[in-house]
């Protein structure tokens, strides 16, 4: 029996309260939905078991590269942050899963797996960190990590990578997600060939020692902290390094890290056709690499994202499992109730995408109606299924309002009683 943060009575008072409107807003959506030839309780069941790892740092108030405020209640080192954690999970029954960023959440694996285990709680993807210098570290990764031009400092990062995986191979994680800061801010600072050549090599070590029931993804972004290149740029660099490592190798989709105007979905729809997309980092963006929460700016978007899986998935993609992780960070809102909204509007995604008639999208599409087409997916996408998501909460033993359930616990005030108040007024990106 996992470890609760929150009693399960006030869930159910709080169900309770909202038990009626539930029940009937679930069978409205249910007799509209026949209409239309859709079984609301097939719906329910899919939405139920999709789920989304929550980051270990996404637990942390964020900040700007100008000063960080911090909240109360702060998560004091990974054990705190998994407690969170396991509150998102019980409340959403979306999040069962914690991705792990080494070495800020280094410990012991046997007790990591151990704490874990008691919130009934498991792992996700491993990520690594050489964008910024540890304690102690022989080597900078100022002038860069696996690409840079010093063989110690990318033997260093190397041998980073390879404890990530042995960490993660002892607690259960199946995936290690790779992103360098490495590139230049002048151009002549760096060769492009070289580099490239550098950090392809450096990732074959690294490839060499992934388990052989793991995976491997590389992971683009377009700028910071290197403004004039970077290494690992955009997709199609990210799927030459997919393909040049071998077939333990996949390209990881952040929606922040693209160019303006780009169209993700396609690159999603591009990455699932040549078997190389291995998954997602959930955020938003209005400007560049916000890391906003999922679904706050373009919530469209994300469900146009979501009509490409939904359409692998229904067609039997061979070795189609993308892993689903959020990757956002929060400057003014309760870090715990940004993660509860950003799972719950991944899965109404997901829900709006099962809903699109494949057969009548197909169609439409086949005889070059443009309008009619776009009308599939917007009648898909302009349905409430917030009673489909709240039922899937609910049956699970989550909350019909999870962050009214949150807030009425009073875990935010209980864990500040607790953990030390955090000093602000340095840079706080993370």
């Amino acid at each position: 029996m996992a470890e609760l943060q929150i009693s399960g009575d006030l869930i159910a008072s709080e169900n309770d309260k909202r038990a009626a409107a539930q029940k009937s807003d679930f069978e409205a959506l249910g007799a509209h939905l026949a209409r239309r030839n859709i079984d609301i309780e097939a719906i329910t069941a899919k939405v139920a078991d999709f789920f989304v790892a929550i980051p270990s740092w996404g637990v942390g108030t964020g900040g700007t590269r100008f000063a960080r405020f911090p909240g109360q209640g702060e998560p004091r080192g990974i054990f705190d942050k998994l407690d969170d954690c396991s509150v998102i999970y019980q409340l959403s029954r979306a999040t069962p899963t914690v991705s792990l960023h080494i070495p800020w959440d280094k410990a012991d694996p046997k007790q990591l797996k151990a704490h874990a285990d008691a919130l009934g709680l498991g792992f996700d993807a491993m990520n690594s960190n050489t964008f910024s210098d540890a304690p102690d570290q022989a080597h900078s990764y100022k002038y860069g990590s696996l690409s840079h031009v010093d063989a110690a400092t990318r033997k260093q990062a190397i041998a980073h990578n390879i404890e990530c995986i042995e960490i993660g191979n002892a607690i259960g994680s199946k995936a290690l997600t790779v992103w360098v800061g490495d590139g230049s801010n002048f151009p002549g600072q760096s060769n492009f060939a070289r580099s490239f050549e550098r950090y392809l090599g450096a990732m074959a070590e690294i490839y060499k020692a992934l388990p052989d029931d793991w995976r491997i993804f590389s992971e683009h972004k377009m700028f910071e902290p290197a403004f004039y290149s970077t290494v690992v740029q955009d997709w199609g660099t990210n799927y030459l390094i997919a393909q040049t490592l071998g077939p333990k190798a996949f390209c990881l989709v952040d929606l922040g890290h693209h160019a303006p105007n780009s169209n993700i979905e396609m690159i999603v729809s591009r990455l699932i056709q040549f078997k190389k997309l291995g998954g997602f980092h959930f955020n938003d963006s209005k400007y560049g690499d916000d890391d906003l929460d999922a679904g706050s700016i373009d919530p469209y978007r994300l469900f146009l994202v979501f009509n490409e899986l939904v359409d692998a998935q229904e067609r039997g993609i061979e070795g189609f499992h993308p892993a689903h992780m959020i990757d956002q960070s929060h400057n003014v809102t309760d870090p715990i109730e940004s993660l509860i909204s950003s799972a719950n509007e991944i899965r109404r995604a997901y829900a709006q995408a099962l809903l699109v008639d494949r057969d009548e999208l197909g169609g439409y599409q086949d005889s070059n109606d443009a309008l009619m087409a776009s009308d599939a997916l917007k009648r898909a996408y302009r349905t409430d299924v917030e009673p489909i998501l709240a039922e899937a909460r609910r049956r699970a033993g989550g909350a019909i309002d999870p962050i009214a359930a949150y807030r009425a616990s009073g875990y935010r005030q209980k864990v500040g009683k607790i953990r030390p108040v955090s000093t602000g007024g340095s840079g706080g990106i993370i």
